[in-house]
């Protein structure tokens, strides 16, 4: 009966991180760098919140858009941090993780034959969505530009097929952000076109010697802002995603959050309203370990040889392995092989990954100098 699944549906792979990630898992001795999963716990007071809401009965439904408070909170948040604008009444959905507001997206925007622009190399997450929201996903290779997808990049990519340009900064797997300049160069080439940018910024809080800047400042009226708790206050298992637009956007993206979802958890609704509040400025203690994670780590590999952009945000770093003479994933295969350290191939993140791999510093610094000896050590002997 599998002939009968959806041939969008079958012609999706698995994430290649996870591929990687469980293929190795049964290996012993390994350190593995591989998933970017917070090593904080959620925040004391957060976890109360969401204990308390069981113990007062908030188990039922919300508004679709959800709780008014936590839209509101999030409305304010985004104010204070980032400059931006929402009104939380029309503007602001509560979604099960940012990966939800991101497939609500593009279920709303695409249509069959819509083309969506992605810098690569670039998170895994977004192809099958596009594909099965019928578009196709365009990318345009970063590699010789620091990873950095600028209005001059974008020019000879843009067709009237494209319908959305995702612009995920910091970005997975890079950990490179855009400075205000390319940022408005992007809004003045897409301004009063019938494009529509979805801006994934779920690690602006992890941006290191300088303020996240969104590009929704420059050009509100067609960005798609998303973001969420994952990553800023190491709530990934509590799946809240907060997608912000304008009204005439939100109105039809509501619709299909609706009839997909219903609403996001009462409870992790009520633990994210702590976190937006009372919980404001909890993602910088994580941001100033993550930052003493990223110079140890960024140094020994510069040391070992390695060419890598440093990053601005985030918490991964994305070697070139080109001098081994080897694809991603036979180096990758190897370091877990011969030193027990497990990374991600460059190829899970698209054909123009290939050639590198992805180290997640999102664990603690006694396993990362453990990592950094390893592969150390590897690299002397091959």
């Amino acid at each position: 009966m599998e002939h009968l699944v959806n041939s969008k549906v079958r012609q999706i792979e698995l994430s290649g991180i996870r591929k990687f990630f469980n293929m190795v898992a049964n290996y012993e001795d390994v350190i593995s760098l591989t998933i970017g999963q917070p090593d904080f716990d959620t925040p004391q007071h957060v976890k109360d919140a969401g204990i308390a809401a069981i113990e007062q009965n908030y188990t039922t439904y919300t508004y679709n858009a959800g709780f008014i408070e936590l839209r509101e909170a999030a409305s304010e948040y985004l104010r204070k941090k980032y400059d931006l604008n929402y009104s939380p009444e029309d503007e602001v959905i509560v979604t099960v993780g940012a990966s939800q507001a991101i497939d609500c997206t593009f279920r709303t925007l695409l249509e069959e034959g819509s083309e969506v622009i992605l810098p690569s190399p670039v998170y895994p997450g977004y192809e099958p969505l596009i594909k099965l929201a019928g578009g196709t996903p365009i990318y345009v290779d970063t590699t010789e530009n620091k990873f950095k997808l600028t209005a001059e990049l974008l020019t000879p990519f843009i067709t009237e097929k494209t319908r959305c340009i995702v612009l995920p900064y910091p970005s997975n797997p890079t950990g490179v952000t855009l400075e205000d300049d390319e940022l408005q160069a992007i809004a003045e080439l897409v301004k009063g076109k019938d494009i529509f940018i979805l801006s994934d910024e779920i690690y602006s809080e992890l941006v290191y010697r300088k303020q996240h800047r969104s590009i929704a400042r420059y050009i509100r009226e067609q960005t798609i802002v998303i973001n969420g708790l994952s990553k800023s206050h190491s709530m990934t298992g509590w799946r809240v995603g907060l997608l912000f637009a304008p009204a005439a956007v939100t109105k039809h993206l509501i619709k299909v959050h609706q009839y997909n979802v219903s609403c996001a958890s009462s409870v992790s609704q009520k633990a994210a309203y702590e976190a937006l509040t009372a919980g404001f400025d909890d993602a910088k203690t994580m941001k100033d370990s993550y930052q003493d994670r990223l110079e140890y780590v960024y140094n020994r590999l510069v040391n070992m040889g390695f060419d890598v952009v440093k990053p601005d945000g985030a918490f991964y770093l994305f070697p070139s392995i080109k001098r081994f003479n080897q694809t991603s994933f036979d180096f990758a295969l190897s370091l877990v092989e011969k030193a027990g350290v497990a990374l991600v191939p460059g190829s899970a993140f698209s054909k123009y990954g290939e050639g590198y791999v992805r180290l997640s510093y999102a664990y603690s610094m006694e396993r990362l100098k453990e990592a950094m000896d390893r592969i150390e050590s590897y690299v002397k002997n091959e």
